[in-house]
């Protein structure tokens, strides 16, 4: 019996090991798992955490999508008053790669009036279009930039004498009328008026001469039809990216 009780109690000693070594082991190995997760953490508390960074501000869509056609953005009338005798009443529209952003129109014209002399006159329509650019700034701030160069560029043109520029009012956003001379064979009076709408600039060239004793243009008067016919053009563009009619949602009716 005491064989017995002796023997019983060596097989449940060794049978015992191995549930003390595999609770021991998954102690350990919770251990370390545990260890790992703590080393994870102060790892991770540890790790230098990057400033959030502000998301930039997404620039305003452009104002104007499209530019109108030049050579129709002036009426017709408009364009019989500053050039009579257009060579071409319709305009000629000067090329370009890309109508969506540059496009322009011209009319010239000599007015012959016998032992009276002639009047020639120059008129030139442009367009300029800007878009958003990430890299660039916004389209509006662009279309600053792009008139203040063109009306720089008026008032330092070639061989141009007594520059007189002053802001023209009721053009768009911002506008400036440049007036001055040039002499060639003739005296060439030129007026200037540059205006920004929005994202557009609008550029419009009108000069004058008079030959064989006419007697030399009004430069006033040139200036005051320029300013009406800029008046058209920067008119022309609003009207250009209105939406139909048709096409506008409709608000319901009151139920």
């Amino acid at each position: 019996m005491h064989r017995s009780a002796s023997r019983l109690t060596r097989v449940l000693a060794c049978a015992a090991v191995p549930v003390i070594l595999t609770v021991a082991g998954c102690s350990s190995d919770s251990g370390k798992d545990s260890a790992a997760k703590d080393g994870d953490k102060k790892s991770g508390s540890a790790a230098p955490s990057k400033p959030g960074e502000k998301s930039k501000p997404e620039l305003e869509k452009a104002a104007f999508a499209t530019l109108p056609d030049p050579c129709k953005a002036v009426q017709a009338a408009t364009i019989d008053t500053l050039v009579p005798e257009a060579k071409d009443k319709n305009g000629t529209a000067t090329k370009s790669n890309d109508l969506a952003s540059r496009a322009s129109c011209s009319w010239n014209g000599l007015d012959e009036d016998g032992l009276k002399g002639s009047q020639y006159r120059w008129l030139s329509l442009s367009y300029f279009r800007n878009d958003s650019h990430a890299s660039l700034g916004s389209a509006n701030k662009r279309a600053e930039e792009q008139y203040k160069k063109q009306t720089e560029t008026a008032k330092t043109s070639e061989g141009a004498q007594n520059v007189k520029a002053e802001e023209a009012g009721g053009l768009g956003d911002q506008a400036t009328s440049v007036v001055y001379t040039v002499k060639k064979d003739v005296d060439f009076f030129n007026t200037s008026i540059v205006a920004r709408t929005q994202n557009v600039v609008v550029t419009l060239d009108y000069n004058g001469a008079a030959y064989e004793g006419a007697g030399a243009p009004d430069q006033a008067k040139l200036l005051q039809d320029a300013l009406a016919a800029a008046k058209e053009a920067v008119a022309a563009v609003e009207a250009a990216n209105k939406q139909p009619a048709e096409q506008q949602p409709q608000t319901p009716a009151p139920q």
